[in-house]
């Protein structure tokens, strides 16, 4: 798990736990209830991505645009997100982007009930799926507020938890079920953050396949800059410009005078449409 995502206390307890741009179409198959609608067509980005806890300030955007990395993830909203975002505004967003910068959105929403510790906002079997319905609308308009626009993903951040119990996984896919019908309802696209080990793997080995992510963003921390040599789930999931995965956690790096410490993710998936 990134250690940007959530509380000093509830990050140790979790890690206990755990254990070039394109415009396409990629990764429309794997995203249900999409076809009585007619999509912005989609961005993609593939290369090398980060993410940090708070959105860097413009100027350090503007110093760390060497080339290494091409996207940037940003905490658009979650009543479980880890830090204030000072510089995250519409005018920020805008800025950036014309720098030349992707954007991916990330909201963490509610977490799982079997995980360890406190959370802000947690599932339970009776409320799995109006939270994830209330909380995706949530992340829609708090996407939309800093000018993402219709079409855009939103990768909802689900954080690792001991995945053998069953009632603790339906409450988990019920919420991500009806988060993700929610986005597709309001025009954006699906994403989802996850541990290959367990939030990550409920999702691939689930049976039924409706309205689950249509991009998957997983967390294997092996220092291997790629989305297939070290693809962990099946050679036939999420294909085709819908994979990413952040291979490097807390790397402190300087580049025009400014030091950030972010995660190292390898993409080929959606970014946010923001032009």
């Amino acid at each position: 798990m990134s250690s940007h995502r959530q509380s000093k206390k509830r990050r140790y307890i979790t890690w206990a736990v755990a254990g070039t741009a394109v415009v396409a179409g990629a990764g429309i198959a794997a995203q249900t209830s999409m076809a009585a609608t007619t999509w912005p067509a989609q961005r993609t980005f593939t290369g090398r991505a980060f993410d940090t806890c708070a959105a860097p300030s413009l100027s350090a955007m503007k110093a760390w645009h060497t080339g290494f990395y091409g996207a940037a993830a940003v905490y658009v909203g979650g009543k479980n997100r880890g830090c204030s975002q000072p510089n995250l505004t519409a005018s920020w967003v805008k800025s950036v982007s014309t720098l030349g910068w992707k954007l991916i959105p990330l909201y963490v929403g509610a977490q799982p009930p079997c995980q360890t510790g406190s959370s802000p906002e947690k599932i339970t079997a009776s409320t799995a799926a109006s939270l994830g319905a209330t909380d995706a609308a949530d992340a829609v308009a708090k996407a939309s507020a800093l000018g993402m626009k219709a079409g855009s993903p939103i990768y909802l951040d689900m954080e690792s938890y001991d995945v053998t119990g069953k009632a603790c996984n339906d409450a988990v896919l019920t919420y991500v079920r009806a988060f993700d019908k929610t986005l597709h309802a309001k025009t954006y696209r699906t994403g989802y953050y996850g541990f290959r080990s367990s939030s990550a793997k409920a999702v691939a080995d689930a049976t039924d396949r409706t309205d689950l992510p249509g991009n998957l963003w997983y967390a294997l921390w092996d220092k291997q800059n790629t989305t297939t040599a070290d693809w962990p789930f099946g050679a036939d999931q999420w294909t085709n410009h819908s994979r990413a995965h952040q291979y490097m956690v807390n790397s402190k790096e300087s580049r025009g005078g400014y030091t950030i410490t972010v995660d190292r993710d390898a993409w080929d998936a959606p970014v946010a449409i923001t032009g």
